[in-house]
């Protein structure tokens, strides 16, 4: 970003410039989401009108929540996986729908007692938790990073928002239903609302320390390419191994990635820029992650090698404009 774009954002009105993030997040979450990841081509790109107030609104929402109590990513973390647990599990429901779509998505480590898959559910979760939610929120605050911390939106439009994630949800989940008429059981859903309200409670009570222990944080590069393999090995494992052995391996990458950003992250050494280059290691691994997988929707082929190389150079320059911005604050609040 040079001068001249910083005066054109400057010179924007002021009320636009105050949601301008919250706006950018809107449409990067459902963009990372789908069209990154593979599922929609390039000409299918007008199903994002469908999923994208769901993904979207709930992806400020769960950013706007967590700020406007003075949380940090602990409870962004929680919050975004409240997502993806509402998501899958009430409004398509693929946590327990055994052919959705004709994947079969619960044959693998399947839980008879459950209706559930042992693989698919923390794989699924992951995708929101990371992916949908949490990479997006990295980015975007990071392209505004002296609001980093703040609300970007007042009562208003966090209403809007909360609105178009319960409009996008009633209509994606009318649009499911459609498709695949498969409703889960009335115990499944109670007990999926009860998981998700105990998630949302245990983000709430999490507070940031006011001091963080001492100790080394590797540098922001070994930390961006370590995103990088864990989100590849994530995305890949599936395709190496089966059944139960493939569960145990979705868990086994979930706990290694989960300790390795607490232990890390918690340290005082820890930036901005290595949020960054976690977010942007894992959204890399989306981008590369899109081209070998076939599409849901839109074609194949050519057109879709087309959208996936345009949507990874987007990404790419998305993470070059958040890693400067970054850079920037940080020379400017050491300058003398």
């Amino acid at each position: 970003m040079n001068a001249n774009d910083d005066v054109s954002i400057s010179s924007a009105p002021r009320g636009f410039r105050r949601v301008a993030p919250a706006f950018a997040l809107f449409f990067l979450s459902p963009f990372v989401a789908e069209m990154l990841l593979g599922d929609f081509a390039i000409d299918a790109i007008w199903i994002v009108l469908v999923v994208g107030p769901l993904y979207g609104g709930g992806a400020v929402i769960v950013r706007e929540t967590a700020r406007r109590l003075g949380r940090g990513w602990a409870t962004l973390l929680l919050l975004a996986l409240a997502y993806g647990i509402f998501e899958e599990g009430i409004v398509i429901q693929t946590l327990f729908n055994p052919n959705y779509l004709g994947l079969h998505l619960l044959r693998h480590g399947y839980v008879p007692a459950l209706g559930m898959s042992a693989w698919w559910t923390p794989f699924v979760l992951t995708l929101h938790t990371v992916w949908s939610i949490s990479v997006p929120i990295a980015i975007v605050e990071a392209l505004f990073p002296e609001r980093r911390t703040q609300p970007w939106l007042g009562r208003i439009g966090l209403g809007i928002s909360a609105g178009l994630m319960i409009g996008g949800a009633l209509l994606v989940h009318g649009a499911t239903r459609k498709q695949d008429p498969f409703t889960a059981s009335n115990v499944q859903l109670v007990s999926t609302w009860i998981v998700l309200a105990l998630v949302v409670i245990l983000a709430l009570r999490c507070r940031p320390k006011a001091t963080r222990p001492a100790g080394a944080v590797p540098g922001v590069w070994v930390m961006g390419a370590l995103a990088l393999l864990w989100g590849l090995g994530f995305m890949s494992v599936n395709r190496l191994v089966q059944d139960w052995l493939l569960a145990g391996a979705q868990w086994a990458l979930d706990l290694v990635g989960f300790v390795l950003l607490v232990v890390f992250a918690r340290r005082a050494a820890w930036t901005p820029l290595h949020t960054v280059a976690v977010a942007g290691g894992a959204m890399l691994a989306y981008a590369c992650h899109g081209f070998p997988q076939e599409p849901v929707a839109g074609s194949k082929g050519v057109i879709d090698l087309v959208g996936n190389t345009l949507f990874a150079i987007v990404a790419v320059v998305l993470l070059v404009l958040a890693a400067r911005k970054e850079r920037a604050l940080t020379s400017a609040s050491h300058a003398p």
